[in-house]
């Protein structure tokens, strides 16, 4: 593995060995023997907003003995217009990898092919692999095994987080039912390359979150669409209440990759109900990111 861009790209093995190595590196927390990136600067370019994906970064990369070079678009001249090749052709030359979260997944594949270093995807808008890995060791933690079990996903059909959740379905085979209005459904193009029989797509929540072991939901605005409020109004019979929880496993979790909106995506009755395991998977971005990290320094 030379790069993490996507799960799409990842095989169910790579998947396996990252999460395996997250659960050795989260147990030995403060007690590393090796410091893989020890001498080694990488740099974080953000053009996207964050809390969790930039505190668990710049923490990793520290903790394995490298240093992080935060870079937001107003640091360096991509936000004056530069193309991303020059920047990753400079870049390539100074530092020892790069992490970015930005808007479109062409910049940050294009990074990778012209700066030669390892590169990381911290959000697109097309993936968010990160966050389901994350998503992926907590299940692992809390439920024992994904295998066996129906995650539901109920919000936008079409996000970066259903995007990776799908691709993570297909590569692992557990049975993931995706619950969004019909206007926000991934494409029937999208769809045929998936070519994922374990994945359902529905206008109905309820049908989605029966049974469901893992019932998983999102903000229903993207950051960069706040000013889409349109698009918030078809979002109002898929908010993860108790109502719609009654109808789950009854040992079921609920995942938030955070923030939340609590009146709106989910409430603020079963935030505070499922916290514990909400905020487990904030921290598992920590781990689930150092070990694609120690994964890329082995290149």
């Amino acid at each position: 593995m030379k790069h993490l861009l996507s799960i799409e790209e990842l095989s169910a093995d790579q998947i396996n060995l990252l999460l395996d190595s997250a659960v050795r590196l989260k147990a030995e927390r403060g007690y590393h023997s090796e410091q893989p990136l020890a001498g080694q600067t990488w740099a974080m370019i953000f053009t996207k907003s964050s809390t969790r994906t930039r505190v668990s970064f710049e923490v990793g990369i520290r903790e394995l003995g490298g240093f992080p070079m935060f870079l937001s678009k107003n640091d360096i001249q991509l936000g004056r217009g530069e193309p991303i090749k020059d920047t990753a052709r400079v870049l390539g030359r100074m530092v020892h990898g790069c992490i970015i979260r930005t808007f479109a997944q062409q910049d940050v594949v294009d990074f990778a092919e012209y700066s030669g270093i390892p590169t990381i995807n911290a959000l697109t808008d097309d993936e968010h692999p990160c966050q389901i890995l994350a998503d992926l060791l907590t299940v692992k933690e809390v439920l024992g095994s994904w295998e066996g079990k129906k995650i539901a996903f109920i919000g936008d059909g079409f996000s970066n987080m259903t995007i990776s959740w799908m691709w993570a379905a297909k590569k692992l085979g557990f049975e993931l039912a995706v619950a969004a209005p019909a206007t926000f459904q991934p494409t029937a193009e999208f769809l045929a390359k998936l070519d994922a029989p374990n994945v359902t797509i529905t206008t109905d929540p309820v049908l989605a979150a029966k049974g469901a072991h893992v019932i998983n939901t999102d903000v229903w605005l993207s950051m960069g669409q706040e000013d889409q409020k349109d698009k918030e109004e078809a979002f109002g019979p898929f908010q993860v209440n108790a109502s719609l929880l009654a109808n789950a496993d009854p040992d079921h979790i609920v995942l938030h990759c955070l923030p939340a909106y609590r009146g709106k995506e989910i409430t603020e009755e079963v935030l505070e109900k499922h916290a514990d395991v909400i905020f487990q998977e904030a921290e598992n971005r920590l781990h689930a990111q150092k070990a694609i990290l120690v994964a890329l320094a082995e290149k």
